[in-house]
């Protein structure tokens, strides 16, 4: 990272932790108004695809998705790099596992694919820089940031992921020792070296840092990160209670993926949106407004435009404020994907009901007895079910506590079908809950 980079980087951090301060709510969103509105009117003339809407308002132009974002790849982009010239170089670092490649200032990385086709995103060094110092800022607890500005000792960061990136690896520094180890190699293969680096900050994927955590109380990984953080997947109830065993420590999350850094947990431990650097445009799936899909504007990147960009998520509000002082919107959760919603009929009308992820996983987490891993697959009105052990009763108690679930919700129960447990590689995202087929409307 040269010196304009690093100076860059440290702007951030210092005006994202100290400087952004505002008196109410409303403040914030007159200020957040009129940052949307430099950003669209300065950058929207660069892309070809945004062009014709250059001095419009954020209202006036088309929510867009992934296929959207794909098809259109070539005009969306501001430097002119197409979907093939991306792809190629991400595929290249994917294969040999060096992701160091880019196209000259631009890095180019590939999302997980857990939807079906891979999307691409691009970054600039100066994107990169600017992310850093807002991560930092985000992260980093008073002792360690301290340790960061003025200390002696370098802050050690432990990155378990599918991939790197030039974007994360912007991290590295004399200051901050960031080591990524490649979940495509496994997990226990990487427990000498993460015993050796002692990390201050430990990054991984919820299954995984479970796994780490059964190391820890085994006596197999014996280290003392300072912050612990999931991200990539939910943060499920059971990988929750065991990490914070493990560790002895709360598990902090971050809400970061292709479309920009969206969500941190604050030092109260209460997930809020990064709504400093992205407005999110609720799309609400439920007359009380508890569930919504997030429409993405990120006012930070120029190189990639992310304008109303429609998530897949589900974001479940926090229905007490966060004391925190923090005015991005608190949640309770990031749920999951839209296609985690399994649907079933009323037993009173022919209309299909929702049962949405966290729904279920409470009702699991619920259970009489400590259920293993499992997975629950929607084919229409038969739902396929596995669990992760051989014993009759495990499926029997699954299925029981959902029947349970469906009858407090008056819903016509499926057909269960039980199938064989496969288990998940550490470097795929797991997936517990998924509608493959939506039942016919009436259900009968």
């Amino acid at each position: 990272m040269n010196l304009v980079n690093i100076v860059h980087l440290c702007s951030h951090l210092v005006r994202t932790r100290w400087l952004l301060r505002f008196r109410d709510r409303k403040d914030f969103d007159d200020w957040q108004q009129r940052q949307i509105q430099n950003f669209l009117d300065k950058h929207l003339r660069r892309s070809p695809f945004y062009r014709n809407y250059a001095g419009k308002s954020l209202e006036a132009l088309p929510i867009v998705d992934k296929k959207t974002m794909l098809r259109h790849f070539d005009e969306m982009n501001t430097v002119g790099m197409t979907l093939d010239e991306a792809t190629a170089i991400a595929l290249l670092g994917e294969t040999t596992r060096d992701f160091t490649p880019g196209n000259g200032d631009i890095t180019v990385g590939l999302s997980s694919g857990t939807q079906g086709t891979r999307g691409a995103f691009l970054v600039s060094s100066a994107e990169r820089a600017r992310w850093a110092g807002i991560m930092m800022a985000r992260v980093l607890p008073d002792d360690l940031l301290h340790r960061l500005l003025v200390g002696v000792k370098p802050i050690k960061v432990a990155f378990f992921l599918r991939a790197s990136s030039n974007l994360y690896t912007t991290l590295k520094s004399r200051r901050v020792d960031f080591r990524f180890y490649d979940l495509l190699q496994g997990v226990d293969v990487h427990l000498h070296g993460v015993t050796e680096q002692a990390p201050d900050i430990l990054v991984a994927p919820a299954r995984i840092l479970s796994r780490l955590a059964e190391h820890m109380l085994n006596g197999r990984l014996p280290i003392k990160p300072r912050r612990v953080i999931a991200v990539a997947e939910v943060l499920e109830a059971d990988d929750q209670a065991l990490i914070a065993k493990g560790f002895g420590e709360p598990v902090h999350q971050l809400y970061q993926c292709t479309e920009g850094f969206l969500g941190y947990t604050c030092e109260r431990g209460v997930m809020h949106l990064n709504e400093e650097f992205v407005h999110i445009e609720p799309q609400w799936l439920d007359a009380e407004r508890t569930r919504f899909v997030p429409i993405v504007t990120d006012f930070s990147r120029t190189t990639q435009l992310i304008v109303r960009y429609r998530l897949d998520d589900i974001l479940r509000v926090r229905r007490t404020p966060c004391g925190c002082g923090a005015l991005g919107l608190a949640l309770d959760a990031v749920e999951g994907r839209c296609d985690d919603v399994l649907w079933l009929p009323e037993e009173t009308s022919a209309g299909l009901t929702p049962l949405y992820p966290d729904m279920m996983r409470y009702a699991v987490t619920s259970a009489r007895i400590c259920l293993p891993d499992y997975r629950i697959e929607q084919h229409g009105m038969e739902w396929h079910v596995a669990v992760a052990d051989e014993e009759l009763h495990s499926y029997e108690t699954l299925v029981g506590t959902v029947q349970a679930l469906l009858a407090r919700h008056r819903l016509i129960a499926p057909a269960f079908h039980r199938i064989s447990f496969v288990g998940t590689d550490a470097h795929v995202k797991r997936r517990r809950i998924l509608c493959a087929e939506r039942p016919v409307s009436n259900g009968h």
